[in-house]
């Protein structure tokens, strides 16, 4: 029994972070179709929130939260918020598997606050690994002068990795922890969405979606790296614990980086395979250090709500 538990878990935590990788096969032909991020971010979060919503109604879950949760989920929202429109803007100058590679940097920035703001167990270990992941991606954006501005593709991408460790660490820490993980991921969801609508107007406007590839883009960017992704990862940890789940978290990388010189013929050459390499073994270090450290949050925290 326990060992097909095992295997249960292992299923939903490469469908989850392999779903997450698919963020720019879905998102990078809506900004070529000239569709504005505010308005691709702001469809992506409504139909995420819809279809969380539905799920926790099926599943008779209740909505009710007090004044403060409210005040806690619409912060933790912003940072969720911020994360995706960096991960977003950044596929404007560099490839998506650079930018979603960067953005897998936010273990380190985790461990790096939980060690020095929490007084959480640290080693040596990790500083080797912050060491090895800058070199990491040093390697990923090395040769990447033909992109538009690859300075400011990692500026963005680099933001996301302090935003998305934010959030992760105001989920853990917060009174959002106390709360129902389906019930936190639609609020998180909505409040984004009104984020994203109240830019979207300032800016370049939302737009009325004509035609079905946009429409097909719009819900498969919701339903799988959204969605899908934050549900088979709260049933992973509660399969086989926070630890294990992470490290086959590396699969988001991987994916993003196939998907990229697969579908859009992005560069992928020795330094980029070695850079790449070199982040994800990075990750890996600092994980496999926490298994001494204090215990990982409650298995329905959702710690990844899809950007």
């Amino acid at each position: 029994m326990r060992n097909i538990r095992g295997v249960k878990g292992v299923i939903y935590a490469i469908v989850s972070s392999a779903t997450f990788g698919l963020i720019p096969l879905f998102s990078i032909p809506l900004l070529h179709a000239g569709m504005a991020s505010p308005a691709i971010l702001f469809y992506r979060m409504l139909l995420s929130a819809v279809i969380m919503a539905a799920v926790a109604l099926l599943t008779g879950r209740n909505f009710r939260i007090s004044w403060r949760d409210f005040g806690v989920l619409a912060g933790l929202s912003l940072m969720y918020a911020a994360t995706a429109l960096g991960l977003l803007r950044s596929y404007d100058y560099i490839p998506s598997g650079v930018a979603t590679t960067v953005n897998f940097l936010y273990p380190l920035v985790v461990t790096i606050v939980m060690t020095l703001f929490f007084r959480e167990r640290s080693s040596v270990w990790i500083v080797i690994a912050i060491f090895i992941s800058l070199v990491g991606v040093a390697l990923l954006a090395w040769g990447d002068a033909g992109s538009r501005d690859p300075g400011r593709g990692l500026a963005y991408a680099g933001a996301t990795v302090v935003t998305y460790a934010v959030y992760i660490i105001g989920v853990m820490k917060s009174r959002a922890g106390r709360l129902d993980s389906l019930v936190v991921a639609f609020y998180v969801l909505t409040f984004s969405a009104a984020i994203f609508l109240v830019y979207a107007l300032s800016t370049s406007g939302i737009g009325v979606v004509h035609t079905w590839p946009t429409w097909r883009n719009l819900l498969l960017l919701a339903l799988l790296p959204t969605v899908l992704s934050n549900l088979t990862l709260v049933l992973a940890i509660k399969e086989i614990g926070s630890t294990m789940t992470s490290i086959l978290g590396s699969m988001e990388p991987l994916t993003a980086v196939l998907v990229g010189v697969v579908h859009f013929g992005e560069r992928f050459d020795l330094d980029a395979a070695a850079g790449l390499i070199l982040v994800v073994t990075a990750v890996i270090i600092v994980i496999l250090q926490t298994r001494h450290t204090p215990p990982a949050p409650p298995a329905d925290i959702p710690t990844q709500p899809q950007e």
